[in-house]
């Protein structure tokens, strides 16, 4: 492969779609490694393992008590309802083959074609994977986006209007996103975006569609005058850690072999979220004179939100630094921020996933430089020219994801109601929602 396949997005169906020109390239015809396989099936189950129960445990103890139980239905349902709708025409939207720059087209609905015997291109011409296999693992990423979105009104938004929100917006945003970035006919790896693993198309659009979602559906009833603390950081500290351990996956399994790129990916994931968790730790201690467990786990999220976009193209030690910057950054925009424009971001979706996505991906366009650690750029691009594509790239999901989303929100709110009644809200999301609790006293 050129240093421009291997640097321009890292994008795994993006070399699923040259798989004819490499196999006729190749001087020998690709071969199924079995390690690679090993290694994906591996991946694409710690992926699964970050949604459920990682990310749903660690948004389940940041909210109250009474509204436990609702976030992990959510997440839940979430996950179900994305991997059959995946397989009916998400992959195909995604990765179809359409040549067109935002979409994939209908050729794989179902995953018409598809059989145990079909492969997918890795990023060495020699070596394929099998499809199905590439498949399970993007649908992973698939479920966990949207999954991230529900931090940001958490507490307040009607069940059946985040399911029918969710549907629209896998359908209309995320994988519109996903063939832009990694496919190789899309808009932005054409234009030579880097994402490595998901810091646009997973973070920033998640982090955006919460924004726009809490600032359509308003703040949760006393806030600012109510008690609206964690009510267990116990289970959200063992959340962030599985979402910590499945995150390799995540970021390791982008690298779609098992070779010097995933050990690449993954060092960076250790590093990086290191360094962020210990910079939001000493912010915070700063500022506030204590050290708290939300502290470092949020430091911790960041850590893996900044270095996603980045993994597999920088350095060690570059990734610390590049943690650290983030959790500045996003320590900003959480408690200041926030504060001060009032937005009801629930547990801080935009403010971790969204500014993190952004830091990562504008500082995978410097730190990809070889005179940084990284593993360079493409033949003829500058340091200055890939991080004005980084910021292009971010500009443009910014806009797609924040348009699209608002309009269907809106489509949603008249079709059936985003929020709950005041008086729902005041018991409880577990009980009016679902007619259960997490806790019985």
């Amino acid at each position: 492969m050129t240093q421009l396949m291997k640097t321009a997005g890292l994008a795994a169906l993006a070399a699923m779609a040259a798989l004819p020109a490499l196999a006729q390239e190749a001087a020998v015809e690709p071969v199924m490694d079995k390690g690679d396989v090993a290694w994906m099936l591996v991946s694409t189950v710690l992926v699964l393992f970050m949604v459920l129960p990682g990310l749903a445990l660690f948004y389940g103890g940041l909210v109250r008590s009474k509204n436990m139980l609702s976030v992990l239905m959510q997440c839940t349902m979430i996950t179900a309802m994305v991997i059959v709708v995946w397989v009916l025409y998400g992959y195909s939207f995604a990765f179809g083959g359409n040549t067109g720059p935002f979409f994939g087209g209908f050729a794989k609905m179902f995953l018409a074609g598809v059989t145990p015997d079909s492969m997918a291109a890795t990023f060495s011409a020699e070596y394929v994977i099998p499809e199905y296999v590439f498949i399970c693992f993007q649908m992973t990423f698939a479920c966990i986006t949207p999954a991230l979105i529900v931090g940001a009104f958490a507490e307040r938004i009607r069940f059946g209007a985040l399911m029918l929100f969710i549907l629209l917006w896998v359908t209309f945003v995320y994988f519109p996103i996903a063939h832009m970035v990694w496919d190789a006919n899309g808009l932005l790896f054409g234009w030579g975006a880097l994402d490595f693993a998901g810091g646009t198309v997973v973070h920033i659009n998640a982090g955006i569609a919460g924004l726009v979602g809490c600032l359509i559906i308003g703040k949760r009833i006393g806030l600012g005058r109510d008690m609206l603390a964690p009510h267990s950081m116990t289970l959200t500290m063992v959340g962030a850690c599985l979402l910590f351990v499945g995150w390799f996956g995540f970021n390791a399994g982008s690298n779609l072999e098992a070779n010097g790129g995933a050990a690449l990916a993954m060092i960076n994931t250790f590093t990086a979220t290191a360094g962020a968790t210990l910079a939001w730790v000493a912010i915070e201690g700063a500022a506030r004179g204590k050290a708290s467990m939300l502290g470092a786990v949020s430091g911790m999220v960041t850590g893996l939100v900044a270095v996603t976009p980045a993994a597999g193209l920088i350095g060690p030690v570059g990734a610390i630094v590049l943690g650290a910057i983030a959790s500045a950054i996003c320590y900003f925009f959480v408690a200041t921020v926030k504060n001060k424009f009032g937005y009801d971001d629930s547990l801080d979706v935009f403010g971790i996933h969204g500014v993190g996505g952004i830091v990562g991906a504008i500082g995978t366009g410097i730190f990809t430089s070889t005179s940084l650690g990284g593993i360079g750029y493409a033949e003829g691009v500058t340091m200055g020219a890939q991080i004005w594509t980084q910021i292009l790239a971010v500009l443009v999901t910014i806009v797609w994801c924040g348009v699209v989303s608002a309009i269907l929100y809106k489509i949603v709110d008249m079709v059936m109601g985003l929020r709950v009644t005041a008086d729902q809200e005041r018991e409880g999301l577990d009980t009016t929602s679902h007619g259960e609790s997490a806790y019985h006293y």
